[in-house]
């Protein structure tokens, strides 16, 4: 860029809160730019998180049900093997084929791509370094630059022994042991991907829970389901530290004031992520963080400094694409004069194991610890004659509902495709749906859903397939 170049809306970051808020700003009429580091759009979902995991998770449930499940079904298939490179490269296809695709949304929305590190150098005035320098001009700047791994004192990460989240979706070989540091939900998932290939995968945890946050009475029935699958958990447990040894790494861990130290070919550190903020000049400029690192905005996603917007992981949290995708839409909207909203209550959360685990809205806990008086209702898949026909008889849904007013406040799922089935759940919450609003509506038979209508019966005690 030989000048500075003048646009409605700069936006620094390209990931799902960050495009899909370019889009929305580009359809509301605004001249958009936006500034990512890396040259495929998409961010760290589309590229090294949500969608190659996803890949890789479905590809080893694959694998996983050819070795263990079909025979059951009469299908024979002899020995299987694993092709690892050919998976992988499976992976990388559907990356890239959603990278591009953003690519096209740009230009069919006709916003301008720039690749380079952006500093904000004062309100309205963004600097980039790298392919694309040069300056921008913006009246508004939206900062969505998400989040990276959290990182663990003790655990120094080499990319290759002790490893984040993307260098666990391009491991070159199976790994005999895998260690995975935090039962959350990348952990969870990468640990399952391993599990199905044949790694031995230990699971450790700080909590006495896995998935901490979500329902209780589901999470430990997940566990149970995956220690059927193999993985191993030691909860109320902490990682103290790791040494590489040659080809192994020795790790110290801690549980009850007793340390062991065991021995594994790779470490996954999955403790959570943290803010992107760093060279983005916020400090110079005045804006606020939380003692976190956070971005903290106001109702418009308005930073302390007039003109800035922040939306996503940097400001907080759930850490979920979707969330940030929702955030983005409500600020531009918000910029443009509009109402945009986001009801959080409304934001579901998966984890994408097997079976997979969902909820929107409160839990029981959650709402026993707010002084709420509930009732609950829970119908499991093993009643479901669709569950059943697909040999998928572990999980249960629970309603929560008030006792009073009979409003659907929270709605969770483990079982069978949950990440599909929570999108009637939110639907609900942001209705404000009751639980008999459920249950008088129609579900097609046979189908899992009916599971969760079944549940929302039960909340008034009737039922009828469990």
């Amino acid at each position: 860029m030989a000048e500075a170049e003048r646009y409605d809306l700069a936006v620094i970051g390209a990931g799902p809160g960050g495009y899909v808020a370019a889009i929305r700003a580009s359809q509301l009429g605004m001249r958009v730019v936006c500034v990512d580091r890396e040259a495929a759009l998409g961010g760290t979902c589309l590229r090294i998180g949500c969608i190659p995991s996803k890949a890789l998770l479905d590809s080893s449930e694959l694998f996983w049900q050819a070795r263990t499940r079909l025979a059951a079904h009469g299908v024979s298939v002899g020995e299987v093997s694993l092709d690892l490179l050919a998976m992988m490269r499976r992976k990388e296809q559907v990356v890239h084929g959603l990278t591009t695709g953003v690519a096209t949304l740009f230009k069919k929305n006709r916003i301008t791509p720039r690749q380079g590190r952006a500093r904000i150098t004062a309100p309205g005035l963004v600097a980039i370094e790298g392919p694309d320098a040069g300056t921008v001009l913006a009246s508004r700047i939206l900062v969505a630059t998400g989040s990276e791994p959290a990182t663990l004192p003790g655990f120094e990460l080499d990319g290759a022994r002790i490893v984040s989240s993307e260098e666990a979706l391009s491991f070159d070989a199976v790994p005999a042991r895998l260690l995975v540091i935090g039962a959350g939900a990348i952990g969870l998932e990468l640990g399952s991907v391993w599990a199905r290939l044949g790694s031995e995968v230990r699971v450790v945890e700080v909590a006495d829970r896995i998935v901490p946050g979500m329902d209780r009475d589901l999470t430990r029935a997940l566990q149970s389901a995956l220690e059927k699958q193999g993985l191993t958990f030691r909860l109320s447990t902490q990682a103290r530290k790791a040494v590489v040894k040659d080809a192994a790494v020795e790790v110290t861990i801690e549980t009850g004031g007793a340390a062991v130290t065991e021995s594994f070919d790779r470490v996954l550190v999955a403790i959570g992520r943290r803010p992107v903020t760093a060279g983005l000049g916020l400090d110079a400029l005045g804006v606020t963080l939380d003692p976190k690192g956070h971005v903290r905005v106001d109702e418009r996603f308005e930073t302390s400094v007039p003109g800035i917007h922040a939306i996503g992981d940097v400001i907080g949290g759930p850490m979920l694409a979707h969330k940030a995708e929702e955030e983005g839409i409500a600020c531009v909207e918000r910029i443009a004069g509009q109402a945009g909203h986001v009801n959080y209550e409304a934001i579901p959360s998966v984890v994408y194991t097997w079976p997979e685990l969902a909820g929107v809205g409160k839990t029981e806990e959650d709402c026993r610890a707010q002084g709420l008086e509930v009732t609950t209702g829970t119908s499991r898949f093993a009643a479901n004659g669709r569950a059943r026909a697909m040999g998928e008889r572990d999980g249960l849904v629970k309603v929560v509902a008030d006792a009073r007013s009979d409003r659907v406040l929270g709605l969770h799922i483990l079982g069978p495709h949950a990440s599909e089935l929570i999108a009637e759940a939110a639907l609900a919450i942001e209705f404000g749906a009751s639980a008999e609003d459920i249950a008088r509506t129609s579900h097609a038979h046979p189908t899992l859903a009916e599971a969760v209508r079944e549940a929302a019966l039960a909340v008034a005690k009737r039922s009828i397939h469990s």
